[in-house]
């Protein structure tokens, strides 16, 4: 009976102990290490950043990201994009190809570049190549263009010691037009020509061609989002012009040309994107005696950047 008594009683019997392992627990592991010890914080990638650009090492620049392939089709066509500097990576020449002037140039200035691979195709793979376009026997393959990141074309003008002087386009849609300014830009020292991403002319072989080369020495830089951008050149201290046809200013009068600033142009029929135009600090109009509505945006880009560089002389 007492036997039963003692399995019916609510007293526990001796319990395995925790070896001291609650009492370690308890002691913790010491003071917490600075921000810049600690793996993987903000604080320590930025002094690993620091440490890097103190010994030398290259950083990876920041990209606009690549254009697609393109093809330029037809005799004459190919030789004046050859002619002109097109970057191109294969000259594709047809089998048994009728080998008459502009043949015999195509040949010439494609060697003479160096860089151009020479391929002889049947005419089904150039007809399948073209999907059907009438090739003549002579298609030219055109890389894909490589953009430069907005932040590249201020951070060349400040490596250089000067103010930028950067055209962005706002729905410029015709390549001819993209073309245009990068030669304007180029002629009056500006320091490069940003794209948006979407809904815009890229650098493609008619860009290249308007260009007359100035394409090889003047970058173009490709926006996710052209307002962001701006917004970010505003940040860094550059003002943002805009130009309107009913500009508050007018463009003899506007004194922010001579020092750091972007020049915004928009479309010829529809101008500036609302919010585009929001972001400017100052919206400028050319003024037009003989009564013109508009001017492309190739025209207008040349006469603000003529101003701009007047100003800065």
């Amino acid at each position: 009976m007492a036997a039963n008594n003692r399995r019916m009683s609510g007293k526990k019997g001796a319990q395995v102990g925790s070896g001291g392992q609650r009492r370690r627990g308890l002691e913790g592991k010491g003071p917490t290490p600075p921000a810049e010890m600690r793996k993987g914080h903000a604080k320590q990638r930025a002094a690993q950043a620091k440490t890097r650009r103190a010994q030398g090492r290259p950083q990876t620049p920041r990209r606009g990201g690549k254009g697609t392939s393109e093809l330029v089709v037809g005799r004459n066509p190919v030789v004046e994009a050859l002619r002109e500097g097109v970057p191109a990576s294969t000259l594709y020449v047809q089998q048994f190809i009728d080998n008459d002037e502009r043949v015999r140039e195509a040949l010439q200035l494609a060697s003479e570049r160096g860089g151009i691979n020479l391929m002889e195709a049947p005419r089904p793979e150039l007809d399948r190549m073209t999907n059907g376009l009438n090739h003549q026997g002579l298609v030219l393959q055109v890389p894909p263009y490589e953009y430069a990141h907005p932040e590249d074309l201020a951070g060349a003008a400040a490596g250089a010691g000067e103010d930028p002087l950067i055209v962005a386009l706002d729905g410029v849609t015709d390549p001819r037009n993209l073309g245009a300014v990068v030669r304007s830009v180029s002629a009056f020292g500006g320091h490069g020509v940003v794209v948006p991403e979407r809904r815009a002319a890229g650098m493609t072989a008619g860009a290249w061609k308007t260009s007359a080369g100035t394409a090889a020495r003047t970058p173009v830089a490709r926006a996710t989002n052209l307002t962001r951008a701006l917004e970010a050149y505003k940040k860094a201290g550059v003002v943002v012009v805009g130009l309107a046809a009913d500009g508050e200013a007018e463009l003899g009068d506007v004194a922010a040309l001579g020092g750091p600033v972007v020049i915004v142009v928009g479309s010829e029929g529809k101008g500036l994107s609302r919010l585009v135009g929001e972001t400017c600090d100052i919206r400028v109009r050319i003024p037009m005696p003989g009564g013109a509505e508009s001017l492309n945006a190739g025209v207008a880009a040349g006469i603000v950047l003529y101003e701009a560089a007047r100003r800065r002389v």
